[in-house]
C-alpha cells in the first residue's frame, strides 16, 4: 500500500481539499439532511430528465427557501447537477442515498461521534475520552454499550456488526479446521459469533467472556436461540489483572476487540490468552488494519475511526498499523503463523500460537 508516500495533488487541488475540510462539518450535516429529508430520493425518482424546485416542493416537507439552500449545497458537494433549472443525482448522491456502507458510517458519525468530536482536542491533550460525556457518565463506552441512548445505540451496533458479520462466513472454516472442542470468545458482545460457531460445529462448546453488562445482552440472545447448553458465560473486566482468566481452551477468538485497547493493554491481554491456551491451541484475531487496505478510502475510514477511540471509546486505542500490532503479539510471547488479508470487508485474520 503506497497511498501515503507522496504528494498527489497540485497546489490548487490541495487548497480545494483544505477548503473542503474547513467546511466539512457543515457539508456533513447538509448531506444527511438531503438524505433524511427526502430530497435525494425525490431527485432520484425523477430520473435523467431531472426535476425543478417547483416540482420538488410537493414531494418534501420544506419551504422553498429551505429546499433551495439544500439543493445549492448539494451542487457544491458534487451530489447534484443542475441543467436548465432541473436537478439530477450524481454518482456521489446515489451512494449517499443507496449505499449501505455509506449509510451506516454516516449514521455512526452523526449519532455517536458528532457532538463528542467537539472534545477531541481535550481528549488528545488529556489522554481520556472527553467526548464520552455527550453519551453517558461512563469511564469508557464499553460500560454503557447496551444502555446507550437511541439512536446512538442502534447506530453503534449497526456499525460494529456490519463489518464483522461479513467476515464470519469466510473465517469459520479456518477457525474450525482443527476441530476445536473448547472455544473462548473474548469480547463476545451480543453473542453473534458464538451462535455462529455453535451452528457451524455441533461439538464445540463456546465460552463468552465480557463485562457483565454485555454478558446480560448475550445471555438473552443465546437463550432465545436455544443454545444455553452449548454456550457458557464468564463475567470479568479484562483490564483488571487481579481477576481470574478463563482457562483451558483450544481456540481463543477476538473479533475487532483488541483495537479497543492501548498497546500495553493488548500485551497484557495476549499474555493471559497465551496462558489460557491448551497445548497446540491458537489465538485468532480478526482486525481491520489501515495499512492492509486495498483502497485508500478504506484506509481513510479506519484512520478517522481511530479518533472515535480517542475522543469517545476509551482515550487510548485505535485502528492499528500492523507494525505496532505485531510488536504487541511478540511481546506477549506469541507468534503469527498465518495472516489472511482477504477476509470480509477490509479485515485481516491472524492465527497466533505460543512462541
Amino acid at each position: 500500500m503506497n497511498f501515503f508516500t507522496k504528494e498527489t495533488k497540485t497546489a490548487l487541488q490541495a487548497k480545494e481539499q483544505a477548503l473542503w475540510l474547513a467546511f466539512a462539518p457543515i457539508a456533513f450535516q447538509a448531506s444527511k439532511a438531503l438524505r433524511d429529508m427526502g430530497v435525494l430520493k425525490a431527485v432520484s425518482d425523477a430520473g435523467m430528465q431531472g426535476i425543478t424546485i417547483e416540482e420538488l416542493l410537493p414531494k418534501v416537507n420544506l419551504s422553498r427557501y429551505s429546499l433551495r439552500v439544500l439543493l445549492e449545497a448539494g451542487l457544491g458537494m458534487d451530489m447534484l447537477l443542475v441543467n436548465e433549472k432541473r436537478y439530477t443525482l450524481t454518482k456521489t448522491g446515489f451512494f449517499i442515498l443507496n449505499d449501505p456502507l455509506t449509510r451506516i458510517n454516516m449514521d455512526f458519525s452523526h449519532d455517536v461521534c458528532y457532538k463528542a468530536m467537539y472534545h477531541l482536542q481535550d481528549s488528545l491533550a488529556e489522554g481520556r475520552p472527553a467526548g464520552l460525556q455527550e453519551l453517558g457518565p461512563w469511564e469508557t463506552i464499553y460500560q454503557g454499550l447496551s444502555i446507550l441512548p437511541e439512536p446512538a445505540r442502534t447506530s453503534w451496533f449497526n456499525f460494529d456488526h456490519y463489518y464483522s458479520d461479513l467476515a464470519f462466513p469466510g473465517v469459520l472454516p479456518i477457525v474450525f479446521e482443527h476441530k476445536p472442542k473448547k472455544l473462548l470468545d473474548i469480547g463476545g458482545n451480543t453473542g453473534k459469533w458464538s451462535m455462529a460457531c455453535a451452528g457451524y460445529d455441533p461439538e464445540v462448546h463456546v465460552t463468552i467472556m465480557d463485562l457483565p453488562v454485555q454478558i446480560n445482552v448475550a445471555r438473552q440472545n443465546i437463550e432465545a436461540a436455544g443454545l444455553q447448553e452449548r454456550v457458557s458465560f464468564f463475567e470479568t473486566n479484562i483490564l483488571d489483572e487481579s481477576l481470574p482468566f478463563a482457562q483451558g481452551f483450544d481456540v481463543i477468538w477476538m473479533s475487532q476487540f483488541l483495537d479497543c485497547f492501548s498497546e500495553e493493554q493488548i500485551i497484557s491481554i495476549l499474555r493471559r490468552c497465551r496462558e489460557a491456551l491448551n497445548d497446540g491451541g491458537s489465538v485468532y484475531i480478526l482486525e481491520p488494519f489501515w495499512d492492509k487496505q486495498q483502497f485508500k478510502s478504506a484506509a481513510f475510514c479506519l484512520q478517522q475511526t481511530s479518533l472515535y477511540f480517542t475522543a469517545i471509546a476509551n482515550g487510548n486505542s485505535q485502528m492499528y498499523h500492523t507494525d505496532e500490532f505485531y510488536n504487541c503479539i511478540r511481546a506477549a510471547g506469541l507468534e503469527v503463523v498465518m495472516e489472511n488479508n482477504n477476509v470480509g470487508l477490509s479485515y485481516t485474520l491472524l492465527r497466533c500460537v505460543k512462541q
